[in-house]
């Protein structure tokens, strides 16, 4: 199979993020470091991990033992909301580097907002510190709403780079994605193929996938491409991944794209983890 090109997203800071990367939630032990390694040897450049998913240690074998540089990648951990106290949050950034034996993070986010916690501020501050010392390279949030982003800007003056949510046909995000668009931060999605719901089986992107020789899950992350935001699905098997990332070979039309809008579902969160008061600790 020929090298995929995978186009190049721009960051606020002037560095870049492939417009696909790979999910690593519940990618454990040494089956997890062979399922990463496999990914990054697939072509997968950015890997999304997070204290939470408990596997910065596989996450870091799986690097050492690819056959792409670490300068080539884009690693991301993400800061849980039991770490949030300015002190403790930069402990915890020093474990994510200690567990997974590496220099620096690419990338490190918020992974929550918790917002009756009242200490995603300070988080934040947290993060910029620990850029600016050299242990990551940007700093972002996922899951954040417009009040908490105006809140953490006006606060430190920095922009996160990245604003991870959930996003897919059934929760498209429309107005979430145009205030990040609007304010110069990068959209990823996470659960980009709609984690414990019927999308995969849905009929009308079937029909759309029947006319273009694709796959149901290539038609949707072709879709998240085209919204302008950079998915983030994970898959076990090596076909699965090389299809995954198949996405750049092709486009939807506008009539695509309109019927796949009509699957939007204001109440289409699939688990109803909404940060206006879900929180994770």
């Amino acid at each position: 199979m020929p090298e995929v090109r995978i186009p190049s997203v721009e960051l606020n800071n002037g560095s870049t993020l492939p417009a696909i990367g790979f999910g690593t939630y519940k990618l454990n032990g040494s089956q997890g470091v062979e399922t990463m390694k496999t990914a990054i040897d697939t072509g997968y450049h950015l890997l999304d991990g997070a204290v939470n998913y408990e596997n910065e240690g596989a996450l870091g074998a799986a690097i050492r033992r690819s056959s792409v540089d670490r300068e080539q990648l884009r690693i991301t951990s993400k800061l849980p909301g039991r770490h949030y106290l300015f002190e403790d949050a930069l402990t915890c950034i020093e474990e994510s580097l200690y567990r997974t034996q590496l220099d620096y993070f690419d990338l490190y986010l918020l992974h929550w907002p918790n917002p009756g916690k009242g200490q995603y501020v300070q988080a934040w501050r947290a993060l910029v510190e620990a850029r600016d010392r050299g242990w990551i390279k940007s700093a972002g949030v996922c899951n954040f709403l417009p009040e908490h982003l105006e809140r953490i800007i006006a606060d430190s003056g920095v922009t996160p780079v990245v604003n991870q949510i959930e996003l897919h046909p059934y929760f498209p995000q429309h107005e979430q994605l145009a205030w990040n668009k609007a304010h110069g931060i990068a959209t990823q999605s996470w659960s980009p193929l709609g984690r414990a719901n019927h999308l995969l089986k849905d009929a009308s992107i079937e029909g759309i996938a029947q006319r273009l020789g694709k796959s149901i899950p290539q038609v949707i992350l072709r879709w998240h491409h085209q919204l302008g935001a950079i998915a983030l699905p994970k898959a076990s098997s090596p076909e699965r991944q090389k299809e995954n990332l198949s996405i750049f070979d092709f486009a939807l039309t506008a009539d695509d794209m309109a019927i796949i809008a009509q699957l939007a579902d204001p109440n289409g969160r699939t688990k109803n983890q909404n940060p206006a008061f879900y929180e994770e600790f």
